[in-house]
């Protein structure tokens, strides 16, 4: 499989002439270069380490999937005997053979096939035009054009026009590499279907090609073109490539939230909701500002775009509320911190005595587990982390009654403490105690401060961590997002996610659950269109479980004041 190297290699081979096709296109570099990843990986990448071979010749050495009488092909040719009774057939399917015999040479995987006569290849060029449009182009593939990547990269583009419109996006300027990566299941399988999200086109027995290019688009991300510089800093070791916050791209008048009683709540539509908070995407501070999408007001609310904590926001809010600003006035981006702070307001955690362990089937306390052989993140692919995560929640056990750590009773439940121990274990920090009011102005003001409980720390319940996150969570690489998409996504990738949710009731127990990888049947709950409704997740509180997707919205209910989603790397 491609690393960043072989990515690095790619870019600086080919990034001026794939930049200088792209006007015009929603397209990027990053697009382009995972496509090419996922598509022939499996060849340029060991091709480019021999330095026997030019580049024009690893060009042409591009080609792949076999086949004679393969199961399930229905587009031609299916078998040898149809091609050979096309029009040029026999001249086309010796280069195919011959293609087939070059490249194996070089890559061990293909001399199986390459060792039985009848077999042939159907993909041509670094991004892989199939056989089937021989009847249509025969001159392509006859005077093998694919062998230069300005003919590729023509065909490729080609092709991904037509999955635009496939998709509807063709009138979009840009694309997330969420669509990026639908564009390229349509492009690779000729449709989409929005109900499986990103588990479509060839399942490789890990992650299904829409995964894998979706993988392959952060990754490029994190690898700058020559003399440039990577859009997403490249993660060490035991954290995911998650996307950056995305901006706002509104140009409409200027506002801010201008309420002086409450947040104003952002809507997912124009009108008020039943219950209140059923459609609510976000609450607003006071103060706030938003850019307006549209000068239109619909039922005495207006459409407006904003960033909160690092996530996009788009919506609609009671426009009585919002007061015009000047246009001077920036909504800034805010992006999670690349390390935790290392003074001045650091992490707190409960000091224990030396020797002493803090099991799974202990009673729940402030400490952090410490077993012997407690798994942990380390992975550096979302294959790997995703694992790994798996692990860790089947480790856990939550569900399991001799663990009395997360065991309801008396009206007690414990989901804070095994959001804390789910993201311990994967090296992400999410406090089982929290610095006291006082504390916290000592350490501002540089003072040193010992860990003391309910002296100089206390611990933390759910609707504190609401609040953590919010005020804290920045700081300590988390950034909160605005959809239950890219929620999900960012879990898929290996990363860490949370749907925090605050009581009205400041005594009465909040909730927070954890957004965990899709995994086989373990799937999120999405809805005709694809969205996702239902995160995949796991818990603890009145009902413990591994894995589910619980009640669409629960987050949303009249008991709580608030919620949001939050991710890490």
């Amino acid at each position: 499989m491609p690393d960043a190297s072989d990515i690095r290699w790619f870019k600086e081979q080919f990034h001026k002439e794939i930049v200088a096709a792209l006007p015009g296109t929603p397209f990027d570099l990053d697009m382009l270069t995972a496509l090419a990843c996922q598509e022939t990986g499996e060849i340029w990448p060991i091709l480019r380490k021999k330095p026997e071979l030019t580049t024009d010749e690893i060009l042409a050495l591009c080609v792949g999937d076999t086949l004679d009488a393969d199961k399930g092909r229905r587009a031609f040719p299916k078998t040898k005997a149809e091609l050979l009774a096309a029009p040029h057939g026999a001249e086309m399917f010796a280069i195919a053979r011959k293609a087939l015999l070059d490249m194996a040479a070089h890559i061990k995987s293909y001399r199986p096939a390459a060792a039985r006569p009848s077999k042939f290849v159907h993909g041509f060029g670094v991004w892989q035009y199939d056989l089937q449009f021989f009847k249509v182009e025969p001159q392509y593939f006859l005077e093998r054009r694919y062998e230069k990547l300005s003919e590729s990269l023509k065909k490729a583009l080609q092709e991904l026009r037509s999955a635009l419109k496939k998709l509807g996006l063709e009138r979009k300027p840009s694309l997330s590499a969420l669509e990026m990566a639908k564009v390229a299941i349509a492009y690779n399988t000729g449709r989409f279907d929005p109900r499986k999200g990103l588990k479509q086109g060839y399942f490789d027995g890990k992650r299904y090609y829409g995964e894998r290019i979706y993988d392959y688009i952060l990754l490029s991300r994190t690898v700058p073109a020559p003399g440039g510089s990577p859009a997403i800093p490249p993660p060490a070791a035991g954290a995911a490539v998650i996307p950056p916050p995305s901006p706002v791209t509104a140009a409409g008048q200027a506002y801010v939230v201008d309420t002086r009683v409450s947040p104003l709540r952002l809507r997912s539509e124009p009108r008020k909701s039943v219950p209140l908070t059923k459609n609510v995407i976000a609450e607003l501070p006071d103060g706030h500002p938003v850019r307006a999408v549209s000068r239109r007001r619909v039922n005495g609310f207006l459409e407006v775009e904003t960033s909160l904590f690092g996530a996009h926001l788009h919506g609609f809010v009671w426009a009585a509320y919002l007061k015009r600003a000047p246009e001077t006035v920036q909504i800034t981006v805010e992006p999670p911190a690349p390390a935790p702070p290392d003074k001045g307001i650091v992490a707190a955690s409960m000091p224990r005595k030396p020797g002493t362990i803090t099991k799974r089937t202990d009673i729940a306390g402030a400490h952090s587990l410490n077993e012997p052989g407690q798994p942990g993140r380390k992975g550096t692919t979302p294959e790997e982390l995703t694992a790994e995560l798996q692990k860790i929640i089947d480790w856990l056990a939550v569900e399991k009654p001799a663990h009395k750590r997360y065991r309801p009773h008396g009206g007690l439940t414990f989901c804070n403490i095994y959001a804390h121990d789910y993201c311990h274990l994967a090296g992400v920090y999410l406090p089982r105690v929290w610095w006291t009011p006082r504390a916290l102005l000592d350490l501002q003001a540089g003072k040193s401060v010992r860990p003391l409980l309910e002296n100089t720390i206390t611990e933390m319940r759910a609707n504190d961590l609401f609040r953590w996150l919010r005020d804290h969570g920045l700081q300590f690489g988390w950034r909160q997002t605005g959809s239950a998409d890219k929620l999900q996504q960012a879990a898929n990738q290996g990363g860490i996610g949370l749907i925090a949710a605050r009581r009205k009731q400041d005594g009465r127990s909040g909730h927070i659950t954890l957004v965990v990888p899709e995994n086989g049947d373990l799937r999120a709950r999405r809805d005709a269109a694809g969205e996702v409704v239902a995160p995949l997740q796991s818990q603890a509180g009145s009902v413990n479980f591994r894995f589910g997707t619980g009640k669409p919205g629960w987050w949303k209910e009249d008991r709580f004041a608030e919620s949001a989603f939050w991710i890490h790397a």
